[in-house]
């Protein structure tokens, strides 16, 4: 027994490395791991590692041991972090995630996400949550993980990994929720699934609709309606008689199942009443699957980044991430880590503050009135007045809680806005709008100031608006006119010609002076337009200056039934060119009076001259000026009695 008993502690002796060779037969290992392409490394006690790495912090940065641990270190950082991030502490993760170096490992965390994922499916709304808030930061690894979920996903679905394919489907229908993905590659995974459903891509198709069902009715109405129409059919199929079945596999393995079972469009009973699940989930508004829940709504829609991959794309999973690899700039990568994570978590900001707050401290400085840039109470003040007109039985008991509101003056506008804003959404128009519109005209004059400007910003941007749109509104402003809630002198906005008008100003006043008729009558609403005292104010409706505009105004009144208004306008049209011949004959015979008068001044100029030429001969010539004033005499009265005759030819 001593002999055998020798032998073997001798082989102990020779087995068991001696103290100081713990770490060279750690590196020998890790070369050796090196070289093979090996991801993984030994177990190495904690106490080992420690000696190790302070064997390994006096050797050189660059050499391949030192990078090996640090590697080492990273994922195991990375791992642990993933692995312990819940609902409560993902605040305080996400700073202790971002020491770490993800440029460098972002493929170690893709991975750790990945796979603790798979490994626990109910917690993947909170790894999508961190997966959101790192993308706001370091979009790269946001990135790089939807595309290695969607490579998984198809991967899985040609082998049909049912399990598989289910957890990856439930990740990127978070990722669609948090808005890392567009909720178009949500549509087309949804697309794919039932385009030639089985048992087990219906219920994939089943729980990825219910997860991202509240995102898709928020941001897709019409495509979820296509989606739940599909379910439809699939439930009308699944009652009617089985075909024959066919001999092509199914889309997934299915343990333990009758073939002739398996059926594409024929589905179980079981999954018939997940999609009657379904349909009773919508119904509930998902209230059971939120989107994004309270305590994981960490990032503003306005800051997260979303890539517009699809299932068909080809991308690069960069799986090379995954390995470790010797770096020759390694110093140099990580002191550009360290300015990248003094940027994110704001080190240096912090620091300033600090020296900021001591001063600070001693002499407090004088702080004036607060202003809030942000317009909240404008906002909160919209949505009350909004939630409020939508939820009124009836015009007066919103027009009391509306005044209730109190609201101050210079925001009447908003009030006038939103009551429009409302109508226009409407499929048809409520009289109850109109209503409400009037009883404000009615109050105090300000109302109808208001009133007054919102239509004449309505008319300016009348081409923004939808016909639907535009009718509601047309009928609105109408019915404030019939019932004389607002002044008329609001059409003075109104310029009817060819040049100021565009299609959809026309059909605006198409339908709002149908109105007028319909409810007021054609006989009192030409009444109305024919008021001497208000034709000013409807000039730009009926114009008169131009005989181009009069006729095109005739034309449009005409076209749309109402040719009775233009009764003036016609008979304006019609002794247009008298009138214009009657102001021809004016500026001639003006232009003749001006004539006269300057021929008149000038002869009355020249027999001035010639008296005074006479008054200078001397007296003995009087008989013979005698004689010749007789002869001039004898002359002018001939001229005179010619010039008569001429003057009654002319009459």
């Amino acid at each position: 027994m001593a002999d055998d008993g020798a032998p073997r502690a001798a082989k102990r002796a020779r087995s068991a490395p001696a103290a100081g060779e713990g770490s060279s037969m750690v590196a020998r290992q890790a070369a050796e791991n090196a070289k093979l392409g090996r991801t993984g490394g030994i177990y190495v006690p904690p106490f080992k590692l420690a000696a190790l790495r302070q064997e390994m912090a006096d050797k050189d940065k660059r050499s391949a041991e030192f990078q090996r641990l640090s590697w080492e270190a990273l994922r195991k950082g990375i791992n642990g972090l993933v692995n312990k991030v819940n609902v409560g502490n993902i605040r305080s993760i996400v700073p202790e995630l971002l020491e770490l170096n993800l440029v460098r490992g972002r493929g170690l965390l893709c991975r750790a996400l990945m796979k603790a994922q798979l490994a626990s499916p109910g917690f993947t709304h909170i790894y999508a949550a961190l997966v959101a808030v790192l993308n706001t930061k370091l979009p790269e690894n946001g990135e790089l993980l939807l595309k290695r979920v969607l490579v998984g996903f198809r991967r899985a679905y040609r082998r049909r990994d049912k399990v598989v394919a289910t957890g990856f489907a439930k990740f990127l229908a978070h990722l669609c929720n948090h808005q890392v993905a567009h909720e178009l590659v949500a549509l087309q995974l949804l697309t794919v699934l039932l385009d030639d459903p089985t048992d087990d891509s219906v219920e994939i198709a089943v729980q990825f609709t219910k997860e991202v069902g509240q995102l898709l009715d928020e941001v897709s109405p019409r495509g979820l309606l296509a989606v739940f129409e599909r379910f439809r059919g699939i439930l009308h199929e699944g009652a009617a008689p089985r075909p024959t079945p066919p001999r092509d596999p199914p889309r997934f393995r299915v343990a333990r199942r009758d073939p002739k079972s398996i059926r594409p469009g024929v589905i179980d009973k079981r999954v018939q009443y997940t999609i009657e699940g379904l349909f009773a989930a919508r119904k509930a508004g998902f209230a059971d699957y939120p989107a994004v829940p309270d305590d994981l709504d960490l990032v503003e829609r306005d800051d997260q980044i979303t890539f517009e991959l699809s299932l068909d794309d080809k991308v690069d999973r960069e799986e090379a991430l995954d390995v470790f690899k010797v770096d020759d700039d390694f110093e140099a990568h990580e002191a550009a880590w360290v300015e990248i994570k003094r940027e994110i978590l704001g080190e240096d900001d912090d620091d300033a503050d600090d020296d900021d707050d001591a001063p600070a401290a001693a002499a407090p400085a004088e702080v004036g009135p607060i202003q809030d840039l942000t317009e909240q109470d404008l906002v909160n003040l919209r949505r009350t007045i909004y939630l409020t007109i939508m939820s009124s039985v009836g015009f007066e008991e919103c027009a009391h809680k509306l005044m209730k509101l109190d609201i101050r003056s210079g925001l009447e506008m908003e009030l006038c806005n939103m009551l429009i804003e409302c109508c226009s959404q409407e499929r048809t128009y409520l009289r109850y709008y109109g209503l409400l519109g009037q009883r404000f005209c009615v109050m105090t004059k300000a109302w109808q100031e208001a009133f007054d400007k919102a239509f004449e910003e309505q008319y300016a941007m009348i081409h923004r608006l939808e016909t639907n749109k535009l009718r509601n509104v047309a009928k609105f402003f109408a019915h404030l006119l019939e019932t004389d809630a607002l002044p008329w002198t609001c059409l003075e906005y109104v310029r009817l010609n060819e040049e100021e008008t565009t299609s959809s100003s026309r059909i605006f006043v198409k339908i709002l002076c149908q109105e007028l008729a319909e409810h007021l009558g054609l006989a009192t609403l030409r009444d109305r337009f024919n008021d001497q005292y208000m034709s000013d104010v409807f000039a730009g409706l009926f114009p008169r200056e131009n005989p181009r505009d009069t006729r095109f105004a005739i034309n449009f009144f005409t076209s749309i039934g109402l040719g009775g208004l233009t009764d003036a306008l016609r008979k304006h049209l019609k002794e247009a060119p008298k009138r214009i011949m009657e102001q021809q004959m004016a500026a001639a015979r003006a232009a003749v009076g001006d004539s006269d008068s300057d021929s008149s001044s000038s002869s009355s100029s020249s027999s001035g001259s010639s008296s005074g030429s006479s008054s200078g001969s001397s007296s003995g010539s009087s008989s013979d000026s005698s004689d010749s004033n007789h002869s001039d005499s004898s002359s002018s009265s001939s001229s005179s009695s010619s010039s008569s005759s001429r003057g009654g030819g002319v009459k």
